[in-house]
């Protein structure tokens, strides 16, 4: 459920303050979570507050698919329901989290992984008509969503700067999921722990606080082209 809430909603913080308009998908509604509620319950209470913490950051469209919690598994019914979204929405940019195995906070989450490639794969098929042509028949127009940007990416290429109100709202964001964080053991208090990562992703900016990502622009050349362009010599 709320990883975004986990640094990167501070840099959301700062797109909506700015006047982007940002929407969340969520795949599942963290009913696996918590381990004292019974599943059911906990989807109730969790969804609850990642609306509360997305309206912190300025986000008011929060949606929900059902897929199980914990237990995600890849499959073209998630691709297309992503590329479903992408295609009613129509953003210039899709966020998501990093896919690979190991990531900057150590050991990525398998639910984390399996979201972080599907929407890479749904950001294309998005796109393409030929790809889940039924969408055409909801009146979905192919779009073709230019930036995919991944948070928690060993190698990040951008960032954004979130110092003082933005990572104030971002701090509430993960304040707003309190009964969710009480019961995990040895949590570190929200304040200090998204102060401490985006101070150390500051460094990078020379600024105080940052959220880095990675940045893949689908409208330019692939960068092995760029580079073979640039060793051709032209022949008179």
């Amino acid at each position: 459920m709320q990883a975004v809430e986990y640094g990167a909603s501070s840099a959301v913080a700062a797109w909506t303050a700015g006047g982007v308009e940002v929407a969340y998908l969520l795949l599942t509604r963290g009913e696996a979570g918590m381990d004292s509620t019974p599943p059911e319950q906990t989807a109730a209470l969790r969804m609850r507050e990642q609306v509360e913490g997305s309206l912190a950051v300025g986000v008011s469209e929060v949606e929900f698919l059902t897929y199980p919690d914990g237990v995600l598994e890849y499959s073209m019914q998630m691709r297309r329901d992503i590329a479903r979204v992408i295609r009613r929405f129509r953003p210039d940019a899709v966020l998501t989290g990093s896919w690979e195995v190991e990531f900057v906070a150590g050991l990525n989450q398998a639910d984390h992984r399996v979201a972080g490639i599907a929407t890479l794969d749904a950001v294309r098929d998005a796109g393409n008509r030929w790809v889940f042509p039924e969408l055409l028949e909801e009146d979905l127009q192919p779009h073709s969503t230019r930036w995919l940007l991944v948070v928690g990416d060993p190698r990040p290429t951008h960032g954004v700067d979130v110092s003082g109100a933005p990572v104030e709202r971002g701090i509430a964001s993960l304040e707003a999921h309190q009964q969710y964080l009480a019961g995990i053991p040895g949590h570190p208090p929200p304040r200090a722990m998204i102060s401490a990562i985006t101070a150390l992703q500051g460094r990078a900016m020379s600024v105080p606080n940052a959220v880095l990502m990675r940045a893949f622009d689908f409208q330019a050349p692939p960068p092995i082209a760029v580079e073979a362009m640039e060793q051709v010599t032209p022949v008179a």
